[in-house]
């Protein structure tokens, strides 16, 4: 027997326990799984930026606390087993169900954090779940799952409920994907990887790339602005897929936006430095961005290009004119600390430039206005695609939800049908349930009608239907 028909054979063991699980057990396993994870968000903080050489050690402890303590204080009461909801005037019973095994594929950008994450959504949900980490963050992944698989075990969760896959081939992940045992495929990693699961026969959920445009209006206020999309774009150097990518300001407040951004020691870069930081920030033939420059501080990366900045540097800003795609590469999604930068005379011209940018990589995923404008704020979401419209909030710690607003805290963001996803929603447990519906029989109404013919009746199907053809020749 193959090792993934052990892994699909284990997990499926597991799902036939985990489905016998009553609320009360899930919870406490659920529960012990959080702390598991929540104590060791430093070490594993650690170990992932050791590992992967991405990131920065405060901010990623700081996803392993959304992933722990965000997502559970979100699940926590959420139920999850036996009736959801009784609904006695239209003879209609919801019952939650596990789907059953789920294979998790994981980034090397999030490693430890998506991995808790998933970890606690499929065991909320009574599903066994299989980890597939990225390579070059295998071992901090694996340590966070068995980290978890030894806290559900002692809280009396079945045998196999966690396991992973350290190492293996494209053909066995593809395999995986569409093993019969499988239930859902959980996707987050490259653009390649999500058509994969997408394509592999079995339900899957992916997201796509983000490519945020940030918007500041006229009315914003520009010190808080500014600080803001700091915030978020220096968050573990830019690796959340929804951090702004690229900044559209009014040219009303253009002047001092960008002088607030040099005051926070921002660099906008010339031409010459524009043209050098494409050819090592993205690789125009593969149409991808550079994996070296991913979740790396600003000032490496230029020295990599052959630029000279302050080691204080917070981001790179190029200023594109209206170039926007693969001629511009700047204009597209890369996670590292790098904006493209463009100034519109109007809020229409802010619109169309944001609806472009989007439509380069980021349709359905997230956008972002600084505005004190209701009604702007309004119509700006209303004309463009994004599953998340983010006001005045740094994007990339607004997005993952929990903190800024009330968003379910996810580190899976799903960009709808724009992003070729089926849903725009931020995943969570509520996903990863099939609901069981008992329809009651409607007593004494026609089905073609749907009129009650006599109330206080008792009628079988064929006297019903004669008696409303007689009365409402409705056939």
């Amino acid at each position: 027997m193959s090792n993934i028909d052990n892994l699909t054979g284990n997990a499926s063991g597991a799902a036939s326990e985990m489905y016998r699980l009553t609320q009360e057990q899930t919870d406490h396993i659920v529960k012990a799984v959080y702390e598991a994870g929540f104590n060791q968000r430093v070490t594993l903080a650690r170990k992932a930026v050791e590992e992967t050489g991405i990131g920065r050690l405060e901010d990623k402890i700081l996803k392993n606390v959304i992933a722990t303590r965000y997502v559970y204080q979100d699940i926590r009461d959420m139920q999850t087993v036996g009736i959801l909801n009784e609904d006695e005037v239209n003879g209609i019973i919801e019952i939650a169900r596990p789907i059953g095994p789920i294979f998790a594929v994981t980034p090397i950008t999030n490693p430890t954090s998506t991995v808790l994450f998933k970890i606690l959504i499929a065991l909320k949900t009574r599903n066994p779940i299989i980890i597939y980490p990225h390579g070059a963050a295998r071992n901090c992944s694996v340590e966070a799952a068995r980290i978890c698989y030894e806290a559900a075990l002692s809280a009396g969760a079945p045998e196999h409920c966690i396991q992973w896959l350290k190492r293996a081939s494209r053909e066995e992940v593809i395999e995986l994907m569409g093993h019969k045992r499988i239930a859902l495929v959980l996707a987050t990693g490259s653009v390649s990887l999500v058509r994969a699961a997408y394509s592999s026969g079995n339900p899957a959920i992916g997201v796509g790339p983000g490519n945020v445009p940030v918007y500041i209006g006229k009315t914003a206020d520009v010190p808080f602005t500014v600080d803001q999309i700091l915030y978020s774009k220096t968050f573990d150097y830019g690796t959340i897929c929804a951090s702004e990518q690229s900044v559209v300001v009014s040219r009303y407040n253009a002047k001092e936006v960008i002088e607030e951004f040099k005051r926070r020691k921002a660099w906008f870069l010339n031409e010459e430095e524009i043209k050098r930081l494409e050819r090592i920030a993205f690789s125009v033939t593969n149409k991808v961005m550079n994996v070296e420059v991913i979740g790396k501080p600003a000032y490496v990366i230029a020295r990599m290009a052959g630029i000279e900045v302050p080691e204080d540097t917070t981001v790179l800003i190029a200023p594109l004119g209206d170039k926007v795609g693969i001629e511009s590469p700047l204009s597209l999604e890369i996670l590292a600390p790098i904006l493209a930068f463009y100034e519109v005379n109007s809020f229409r011209e802010g619109i169309e430039m944001c609806r472009k940018i989007n439509h380069h990589g980021g349709l359905g995923h997230t956008i972002s206005i600084f505005s004190n404008d209701p009604v702007k704020i309004r119509y700006f979401a209303a004309e463009l695609n994004a599953g998340r419209v983010l006001v005045n909030t740094p994007a990339s710690q607004g997005a993952l939800g929990g903190g800024y607003n009330k968003l379910q805290p996810s580190l899976t963001l799903a960009c709808g049908a724009g992003g070729k996803n089926i849903t725009t929603d931020n995943i969570t447990a509520r996903h990863l349930m099939n609901i069981q519906r008992i329809a009651f029989r409607r007593e004494n109404r026609c089905i073609i009608c749907d009129l009650d013919l006599y109330e206080n009746e008792s009628l079988t199907a064929s006297v019903v239907e004669e008696r409303c053809e007689e009365r409402y020749k409705c056939m």
